[in-house]
């Protein structure tokens, strides 16, 4: 049986690649139960710096939800073992302090789902192809998964309520007009242009990464005086870390800085 998601480690870089390109990498119980294992399993692996998302088969990032299983007329067998594969995940939309930036590398379309897979990651580079969707209301549906809430904070209201209340497609030059995507670049260059990414994040110092992504997710829906009067875990531990001080001293020794994490 093909595994619904594939991780390779190169480095201090972590690929997931969706692999049902005959599904256009739609997503069902088992994908998001292999989705939910893998990022459990890396963010535990201190070797793992920077983790990409992307789908296979060049036609998808994913298309979202599994409609035809979760239309599908199953045995109560066959919806036991679905129902017991949910109660094991814990979506990538669900995760808002995820230690690990992530890249969301788009080719080809991402509808519902799996716009928000998207959406949930931290930087979005799409190839010139790419579009992106949430078509849920035109199937009865709504983009639940974040969608409905990430979209207006990552674009301007009136734009996100257009693309919403429409299902309309966004190209990916215009989510690049948007601010939603940080690159794009041709399909022949998208894996170099995210690899770049990558090496930058991981040029920097990772307990200063992991704070700086706390610090957003949880100060964003705040008043700007409160949030920057709040205490953050991750930035404590950043504070009074071996790495603030190597960093300082790297730049005076005119050096490259040793990041150990600690």
């Amino acid at each position: 049986m093909t595994e619904p998601v594939l991780v390779d480690i190169s480095g201090a870089v972590a690929t997931l690649t969706i692999n049902r390109p005959e599904r256009m990498n739609a997503m069902d119980s088992a994908a998001h139960l292999a989705l939910s294992q893998a990022l459990d399993a890396l963010a535990d692996d201190d070797s793992v710096r920077v983790i990409v998302l992307t789908g296979a088969g060049g036609r998808a990032f994913s298309a979202g939800r599994d409609l035809k299983e979760l239309s599908a007329d199953l045995s109560d067998d066959q919806r036991r073992e679905i129902d017991a594969r949910w109660a094991r995940v814990e979506r990538l939309t669900d995760r808002f302090d995820y230690p690990k930036p992530i890249i969301a590398k788009v080719q080809g379309t991402a509808l519902g789902g799996g716009f928000e897979l998207a959406l949930a990651c931290d930087i979005i580079i799409a190839s010139d192809d790419a579009s992106f969707a949430l078509p849920e209301p035109k199937r009865g549906l709504i983009p639940f998964a974040g969608g409905v809430h990430r979209l207006p904070r990552q674009i301007p209201l009136k734009a996100a309520m257009g693309y919403l209340l429409t299902g309309r497609s966004m190209s990916a030059q215009r989510a690049f007009a948007l601010g939603l995507v940080s690159e794009v670049v041709p399909a022949t260059e998208l894996d170099s242009v995210v690899a770049g990414w990558a090496a930058d994040i991981i040029a920097c110092a990772p307990l200063a990464i992991r704070a700086i992504r706390q610090c957003v997710a949880t100060g964003i829906g705040r008043p700007l005086g409160e949030a920057m009067a709040a205490t953050y875990p991750a930035e404590e531990i950043r504070k009074t870390s071996q790495d603030s001080i190597e960093g300082p001293r790297a730049f005076a020794e005119k050096r490259a800085p040793q990041w150990t994490g600690r």
